[in-house]
């Protein structure tokens, strides 16, 4: 990768987020602790209006209270880009490319941006850092991710969690990584975007299979074995695809995996649930109302892997029940025999 050079840092990044769900509510939270105002894109007018005049969203945690006197929320993504130097993209990734292309922002070359997302862009097969850079024409180097094992539900609580900052330009990392932390949200950084993009959906896939293991009635005991060989699974081929000196057992990789597996506030393990206990792939999907992550995410990883070629047992797995309309109860009969 090239090097290069930027201009000093403003000493007053101002922060702008886009996106309006859950995630993105926490998001807000976090950073209006450390930052005196935040420009908010949301897409519907009513979830506007509730925040300037009551400081909640109507529609995520509603638990979570702001001081609309330090929020600048708009319907016009450009309005937001025009007054941050820092832009968070928080937006679910089945809806990324669409909405990028709905408002059609410009201006992005020289902001800094932070990628929230944790799923693939299936439009293109693309991480979203991959994504933003060839959209917005934006150095890797002023794109960095945020990510590990951290539910909204449990920052509106405060209770403590983990999260990664990363960018190839640690400096930078360590910057972005302050408008985080607070007393219960604790921030490392780190330089692997790549192979912490794919850990997030890696294990949002896995969390699928998790659910289905548990909606099918397996028990704790090969739960922990289908875990454990699914962390292998990630080692490999996050090795493959971008390699990198990194452990795998870090928070950002096998912590996130385990709290998505095991979080009854996990979307994809519910998703993956509902489709043990008997549902439909469409129907579990149609019932839940959000977004699992994961679905998509499948479909990705599987196309990567065909140039890749890694041995991905689970993924593979997963991926014939929600894509190919494999039955769940065979799937993961033949998934015992090959899991050590």
């Amino acid at each position: 990768m090239l090097s290069i050079t930027f201009g000093p840092m403003p000493s007053n990044l101002r922060y702008g987020l886009i996106g309006s769900g859950s995630w993105a509510t926490a998001i807000a939270k976090m950073v209006l602790t450390n930052e005196e105002h935040l420009s908010w894109w949301v897409r519907r007018e009513e979830t506007r209006e509730h925040l300037m005049q009551f400081g909640r969203n109507p529609h995520y945690i509603q638990s979570i209270a702001f001081d609309p006197n330090k929020l600048t929320v708009s319907n016009s993504m450009q309005e937001i880009i025009d007054a941050s130097d820092v832009l968070i993209f928080a937006i679910p990734s089945i809806h990324l490319d669409e909405v990028i292309q709905a408002h059609n922002p410009q201006g992005m070359e020289d902001k800094i941006i932070i990628n929230a997302i944790k799923g693939m862009v299936v439009e293109y097969d693309s991480i979203p850092a991959r994504y933003l850079h060839k959209q917005f024409n934006v150095p890797y180097e002023r794109i960095g991710l945020l990510a590990g094992p951290c539910h909204a539900e449990e920052v509106a609580r405060e209770k403590l969690s983990y999260l990664t900052m990363a960018c190839p330009d640690l400096e930078l990392a360590q910057t972005l990584s302050e408008a985080f932390a607070t007393r219960y949200i604790r921030v490392q950084t780190s330089q692997d975007v790549v192979g912490a993009e794919l850990a997030a959906v890696l294990k949002n896939i896995y969390a699928i299979g998790a659910g289905i293991v548990l909606g099918l009635g397996y028990g704790d005991n090969f739960l922990s074995v289908y875990i454990s060989n699914a962390s292998q699974e990630m080692k490999r081929f996050l090795a493959a695809v971008h390699q990198m000196d990194r452990d795998v057992k870090e928070s950002t990789y096998l912590g996130d995996l385990l709290v998505t597996a095991y979080s009854p506030h996990s979307r994809n393990r519910t998703l993956g649930m509902m489709i043990g206990k008997g549902y439909s792939v469409k129907g579990a999907m149609m019932e839940m109302n959000m977004v699992a992550e994961g679905f998509n995410g499948s479909q990705g990883i599987h196309r990567m892997n065909d140039k890749f070629e890694v041995e991905t047992p689970i993924a593979d797995s997963v991926h014939r029940i929600l894509h190919e309309r494999m039955s769940p109860v065979i799937e993961m009969r033949l998934l015992t025999e090959q899991l050590a």
